[in-house]
């Protein structure tokens, strides 16, 4: 390991970039993005191909960026891109309940009217922040966006990182970044174990079309299978995410358009009229799984490469871009001292910052999906009163609000 009690001086050493990011999705490219406005050379190693770029229409794929995450996005300058086509988020609404029987009367409602800094986050679809964030990449000679292709071997030295991609080539860089998802072959060749399960649970996806107007306000209805998310869409659409247990969720899955519906019906009830499917219908299985160190040798780890928590707070993607302002901030930091930035000293910085925050994530919303995911009569009480609490003390709310807009915790610079 590196002396931590000097400064590691860049290595004078010519490479293909200064950094090599593995994965080109929402991740990668926001971290190439963040990684270029400080200052380095990026490649982008981007296994799907320039055809596989073609705008679709709209399929009903959709994040919740907290306010933290577009303040990001505005300052890596993609947020203009995509601002028109965003849905504010400007309430929370949390209750507890079964599928047609309706919400308890002790729920939890969490308002942006409580805060100053304005709507807590706001809904994107994949068609918009996906191209913006591709546009951007162009846009920046600091990064050269290799597509079509992918890493099959690396090797560490003292110097730097040198990878082997599937056509043959090789690229160097001081350090590689894998934003390669759960199943990264950047951890696995690095030696970086995971700790994990599987929830036992899918979440069936889909986007929905209704009679009445959402007011901007985002629902997260707890069921005793797993909670129903309803997140407002432009114009009279919402976006579902819907926990089942995996037999189940397989079974309604199969079902044709007006079977599918038939089950929402009773879960989703009747406060917004009538419902109908727009878009494609997804699946997915539930799996808590954090890599048990987040850097290695000349490697970093960010997104779901680093961590995949359940969805129950929405907070999948929004985890991974605080990865990517921290990290972007951590090497921004060492490239102003002179540091060599691929250095086990300053990416331990990266990991003290992050891994403690991720792993409370994990934890958080692995014991929330336990406590409500259950029909048991003492929890069912417990977990209602306590909802019906919070709601009650104004600043345990804005506590709450503070917490899903992303402004808790120490911020990197292009997050404040």
């Amino acid at each position: 390991m590196d002396n931590p009690g000097r400064p590691v001086i860049f290595p004078p050493m010519t490479h293909d970039a200064d950094i090599l990011v593995a994965g080109g999705g929402l991740t990668g490219t926001a971290l190439a993005l963040a990684l270029a406005r400080g200052g380095h050379s990026v490649a982008l190693i981007d296994p799907a191909p320039a055809k596989a770029r073609a705008t679709p229409g709209f399929d009903g794929r959709s994040y919740a960026l907290a306010l933290a995450s577009r303040r990001l996005l505005a300052a890596l300058g993609v947020w203009d891109a995509v601002a028109e086509d965003a849905q504010p988020i400007e309430r929370i609404a949390v209750s507890d309940g079964r599928a047609g029987e309706g919400a308890s009367p002790l729920h939890l409602i969490f308002d942006h009217a409580e805060i100053e800094e304005g709507p807590m986050g706001h809904m994107v679809e994949d068609r918009h922040l996906r191209p913006a964030l591709l546009a951007a990449v162009a846009d920046d000679p600091r990064i050269a966006h290799v597509e079509g292709d992918s890493v099959t071997a690396q090797t560490p030295g003292p110097a730097g990182v040198t990878v082997t991609l599937a056509s043959g080539r090789t690229l160097s860089g001081a350090l590689l970044v894998g934003c390669d998802g759960m199943a990264s072959g950047t951890a696995t060749r690095a030696g970086i174990r995971r700790t994990g399960w599987r929830y036992g649970q899918t979440a069936l996806v889909c986007a929905i079309a209704h009679e009445r107007d959402h007011g901007g306000c985002a629902h997260q209805f707890f069921m005793p299978p797993g909670p129903l998310a309803i997140l407002p869409l432009k114009g009279r659409r919402s976006s579902i995410v819907w926990t089942e247990e995996d037999a189940t969720a397989r079974e309604i899955q199969s079902m044709d358009d007006e079977g599918y519906l038939s089950v929402l019906r009773p879960r989703f009830g009747d406060f917004l009229g009538e419902i109908a499917l727009a878009g494609d219908r997804y699946t997915y299985p539930l799996t808590l799984s954090l890599a048990q160190s987040f850097v290695a040798a000349r490697v970093a780890l960010a997104g779901d490469a680093a961590h995949r928590v359940h969805p129950i707070a929405g907070q999948g993607l929004n985890a991974g871009l605080r990865d990517v302002g921290a990290l972007a901030h951590v090497l921004a930091e060492a490239r102003r001292r002179g540091e060599d930035i691929g250095s086990t000293q300053v990416l331990l910085r990266y990991q003290r910052w992050r891994r403690w925050d991720t792993a409370t994530l994990a934890l958080a919303t692995d014991g929330f999906n336990r406590l409500f995911s259950n029909d048991n009569p003492i929890l069912r009480l417990g977990r209602d009163l306590g909802l019906g609490a919070v709601n009650a003390v104004p600043g345990l709310r804005r506590a709450f609000i503070r917490e899903a807009a992303g402004l808790t915790g120490e911020l990197p610079d292009l997050m404040r």
